[in-house]
């Protein structure tokens, strides 16, 4: 990824940073038949001649630039969106790709793992590699703009078939403790919920009632109970849970919402990744898909431990060039400013003996 994002930088200088990088004021959308002051600096900004208005020449260049830019699916119109990222200056893209050849950095080298899975945030899929080739993927449910998916790396060693969904203390203030005034006692019983005393391994269930959860929702009270949501097929976990420790309680896990897989905005989740086919991805962390042996909750200690890398990228390398995707986090925009000062300039980075 690292090398290929690299050639694909050399390439985006070599087409679209070449190019004249003029503004284009603000105005009314231009499209085929527009003419005018606005046109003639748009085809000059794609580095055709000066006559000739907005005809089929300067659309299909339109066209071409949106398509890589990610501005849909090129219409050839340059409304709002086109104009502002054309304004952004070739050099804007050279450091997002810059940004992203940094978090491919950070993936593993060849020849450091037989097998491991990276998530893509970025993208909203996941990446199964063995021996460093990618034999699979599938679309991920990962965090929404409130609750990012962060990036980081982890090891999975275990999975649980049937398991509880333990509600985080966040949500039980913000989540539970607002429906129950909302909706009563009864909101447990109708959404398949039980709250134990704390905690510890040693935690009793308890009665709902006994609860204050009116000092719960107004943050007077942390919420010191553990409310979770039992097996079934009404779990937000699904059929099966992949745990993997870490500081941000972050794991992978099937969904009863496969509907959600269809959709293009895959942002939806509380930071954890929901999979398209778990039993896919079960079939290859453990060779065969674990058979649980009841409706309880059962965990499956992994063959050999799993390393799981999280990433974000927002570009895409392939043999045509680079793509670019939505900044759906603001991790590029936050980045710029730490990788680069004003003054800077981007230099086509040598890829050496990297090949991550």
């Amino acid at each position: 990824m690292f090398v290929d994002l690299a050639r694909g930088l050399q390439q985006y200088q070599a087409t679209w940073g070449r190019l004249p990088q003029d503004r284009i004021p603000v105005g009314p959308a231009l499209k085929r038949g527009s003419t005018g002051k606005r046109v003639t600096m748009l085809r000059n900004r794609f580095g055709l001649s000066p006559d000739g208005g907005y005809d089929e020449g300067l659309l299909q260049n339109v066209a071409s630039y949106q398509r890589v830019h990610g501005l849909g699916s090129g219409d050839g119109i340059a409304g709002k969106a086109t104009i502002a990222s054309l304004n952004n200056g070739a050099s804007y893209y050279a450091r997002r790709i810059a940004i992203n050849m940094e978090r491919a950095y950070r993936l593993p080298t060849t020849r450091t793992f037989d097998h491991y899975v990276v998530v893509d945030s970025g993208a909203a899929e996941a990446f199964l590699f063995d021996r460093d080739r990618p034999v699979d993927s599938m679309r991920v449910v990962v965090g929404s703009t409130k609750t990012k998916t962060p990036m980081m790396a982890v090891i999975m060693r275990s999975a649980k078939a049937n398991p509880y969904w333990n509600v985080p203390p966040e949500l039980i203030r913000s989540l539970t403790a607002k429906r129950v005034r909302e909706q009563g006692l009864s909101y447990f019983k109708d959404f398949h919920y039980e709250v134990l005393s704390d905690w510890t391994a040693n935690a009793q269930t308890i009665d709902p009632g006994t609860v204050d959860w009116k000092a719960i929702a107004s943050g007077k009270k942390e919420p010191a109970v553990l409310v979770r949501q039992l097996p079934g097929p009404w779990n937000s976990m699904g059929n099966m849970k992949f745990e993997m420790p870490n500081d941000y309680g972050i794991y992978l896990h099937d969904t009863p919402h496969k509907e959600l897989f269809a959709q293009d905005d895959r942002w939806l989740s509380n930071g954890c990744v929901r999979l398209q086919d778990y039993r896919r991805f079960a079939s290859w962390v453990f060779g065969q898909a674990p058979q649980p042996a009841s409706a309880l909750e059962q965990r499956f200690e992994l063959p050999r431990p799993v390393p799981v890398y999280m990433t974000y990228l927002t570009v895409a390398a392939g043999a045509n060039g680079v793509q670019f995707r939505p900044d759906p986090y603001g991790f590029d925009a936050l980045a710029m400013p730490q990788m680069f000062n004003p003054t800077s300039q981007v230099a086509v980075g040598q890829a050496g003996g990297r090949n991550g």
